[in-house]
């Protein structure tokens, strides 16, 4: 009879080797990510801002089939080019578009497709990015991290008047958020909804990402009792992970494969506007090949 230790060690190699496109973060223990499909056996560490890092997140089937404070601050320590009909989908429940960890959003729900930034506002690459989504006359959907929100609250003005939808990615990106508390979790959210809304008054946050993808049930109740959708992804072309000797030319071919290679109609695609020059450089490639395809819509 095997030992518990290499029953666990048997379990972490199997669901590594059933992990598709993978996200920005890691879950420590797939068994605390409700209804996550599978995880990385990585240790998870809280994400410092700026200096951001990544590593593989739970992934779900589904990715392989087709990113001023407030006074209640957070206590964590821590393919193939062949068109596609754009014709829209049958009519669906909601539920139908879930089944990310948690239950979160993996849809958008209709035919559209969301590109989504994560981890900005960056006072470098985000003009960028919203200077190609302003020439191409695409919205998106940025989740911001209220740090980065705190510091450059013009950007958010910006990413607001022209169009864009806004998410809450959390205070700091902290990967085991989730497994905190309720009050604490609440604290995070609320303060970075307070940082938002201190630089765009009035601000709709209809979305919450979990750094990392790593959603709880409680993680998940807060977010909703705020007002916000949990959002997970259903398209990584891992933009965040940069392997040792790859190129640039190399990384933004990746990242051009992945989007193609995965896309769906409804998709939610997962990128990031934080310290990523590439990911602007293989959207300037990817918009016109998405539009020819596809609609493409900031999450409503």
């Amino acid at each position: 009879m095997r030992t518990p230790k290499v029953l666990m060690t048997g379990l972490t190699l199997a669901l590594a080797g059933l992990a598709g496109l993978a996200g920005c973060g890691t879950a420590v223990d797939p068994s605390w990510v409700a209804a996550a499909p599978a995880a990385s056996s990585a240790p998870a560490t809280t994400r410092p801002t700026p200096a951001h890092s990544h590593s593989a997140a739970p992934s779900h089937p589904a990715a392989s089939a087709s990113s001023s404070p407030s006074s209640s601050p957070s206590s964590d320590a821590d393919g193939a080019d062949v068109p596609v009909s754009v014709d829209p989908e049958p009519t669906k429940t909601k539920e139908q578009h879930h089944g990310g960890p948690a239950n979160s959003l993996m849809k958008t729900g209709q035919a559209g497709v969301a590109l989504t930034f994560d981890d900005g506002p960056d006072p470098v690459q985000t003009p960028k990015m919203l200077d190609l989504l302003k020439k191409t006359h695409v919205k998106a959907t940025f989740c911001l991290v209220g740090q980065n929100v705190a510091a450059h609250p013009d950007l958010v003005r910006r990413i607001a008047a022209e169009g864009h939808t806004l998410c809450n990615h959390t205070w700091r990106h902290s990967l085991t958020l989730g497994k905190k508390n309720a009050s604490v979790i609440r604290a995070d959210l609320q303060r970075t909804n307070d940082a938002i809304r201190d630089a765009v008054p009035g601000a709709e946050i209809r979305y919450m990402r979990a750094p990392g993808g790593n959603f709880t049930p409680e993680f998940v109740a807060q977010a909703r009792e705020l007002g916000m959708t949990s959002i997970y992804w259903q398209v990584d072309p891992r933009d965040w992970d940069h392997p040792s000797g790859e190129s640039g030319d190399a990384h933004q071919a990746k990242v051009i494969h992945g989007v193609k290679q995965h896309v769906s109609k409804g998709a939610i695609v997962l990128s990031h506007d934080y310290a990523q020059p590439g990911t602007i450089s293989a959207y300037e490639t990817l918009i016109p090949w998405l539009k020819q395809r596809y609609t493409l819509i900031a999450l409503p």
